[in-house]
């Protein structure tokens, strides 16, 4: 999707030629599959620029744009952009089945941002909540559809998720993902710079969770490969564990990582959308249930298909530096998962 996300941006802001294109190739996707994705918490930081981009992309052929307030405007602005794809708007809880109702992808963005001082455990009480009622509402209406999970903290809403979906009789581990794909991004964008390699051609796998230590950038496997130091890989690791950090600090108090949340979202909503379609060898990393190690739910390489989860990739050859990173993070993570499991159990 990168590169055909960043032609759709290109498109959609130069010239009128360019313009042209775009429309050319919106009404020239007959041949795709009908798809409806929908965005929970479209109106949020995350969620309006991430509507954007959904809406660029040419996979998707019914948007569904849902919040408590404010989505009939932002579905009115964003359908004003000429690609294929109808757009939406849904507010409030009693318009929620409608927005559900016939979903291929549902993504997630919904809660409340981290502010500065706020740790993903402050997040908790307030998201696992909304994530429940969400949750709940998809295993009634669209219990069939891949649940791309953005709200924080990914290593216990994840859990949570799973824990309703059970309840419900409709889980299907195949089907629900934590997008890590931030902390990927982020990875590739740092190393590029210290490799000095065209970002576009970097690639790093990144696993764990989605929390301070539990991202483990694995930058020994990272492509093209660079003679790094020690100390830079140290850094470099840092500064991805430490990511959305860095933004809610710049932004002083007024923000965190909107735009290339929204960004990373659409990324990985497009991997799922081509598995669903069929494209072979869709690889991306992701938190899913998982074996890989004695946790029940790991972030790692996942191969995409028609039913979600087609294979979960084993961790490859690790560093000793890596390999102390992992042992490091594991108890961080399963104090993460249990708390969401327990959440969703005691009420």
């Amino acid at each position: 999707m990168k590169a055909s996300l960043l032609r759709s941006v290109r498109s959609a802001v130069s010239r009128s030629s360019a313009s042209n294109h775009l429309l050319r190739r919106s009404f020239g996707t007959e041949s795709v599959p009908e798809r409806k994705v929908t965005v929970l918490g479209a109106a949020g930081g995350i969620g309006q620029p991430l509507s954007l981009l959904m809406k660029l992309n040419p996979l998707v052929s019914r948007l569904a744009l849902y919040d408590i307030a404010g989505t009939p405007g932002v579905a009115a602005d964003v359908g004003h952009v000429n690609t294929r794809s109808e757009v939406t708007g849904y507010a409030g809880e009693e318009q929620l089945a409608k927005a559900l109702e016939g979903s291929d992808v549902v993504i997630i963005p919904a809660g409340v941002p981290r502010k500065p001082g706020m740790t993903r455990d402050d997040l908790f009480n307030i998201n696992a909540g909304i994530v429940k009622s969400l949750c709940t509402a998809i295993a009634k209406y669209c219990p069939n559809a891949l649940v791309n999970m953005i709200s924080n903290p990914v290593n216990s809403t994840v859990p949570i998720a799973a824990e309703v979906f059970k309840k419900a009789g409709t889980y299907d581990e195949r089907k629900l993902f934590g997008v890590t794909t931030l902390d990927v991004v982020r990875a590739k964008t740092f190393y590029a710079g210290k490799a000095n390699a065209p970002v576009s051609e970097v690639n790093v796998p990144v696993i764990g969770g989605h929390a301070g230590i539990t991202i483990l950038p694995l930058f020994s496997q990272a492509t093209p490969k660079a003679n790094l130091s020690d100390d830079t890989i140290l850094a470099l690791t840092k500064r991805t564990q430490d990511g959305g950090t860095e933004v809610v600090e710049a932004k002083a108090g007024k923000g965190s990582a909107t735009l290339s949340m929204a960004y990373a979202g659409a990324l990985f909503a497009d991997a799922c959308l081509k598995g669903l379609n069929g494209v072979p060898d869709v690889v991306e990393c992701t938190f899913v249930q998982s074996t890989v190690t004695e946790l029940p739910f790991f972030a790692s390489k996942v191969k995409l298909g028609k039913n979600g989860v087609e294979q979960v990739l084993d961790l490859g050859t690790l560093s000793d530096f890596e390999k102390e990173g992992l042992e490091k993070l594991k108890p961080e993570l399963k104090a993460s998962i249990e708390k969401g499991i327990q959440f969703a159990n005691a009420n």
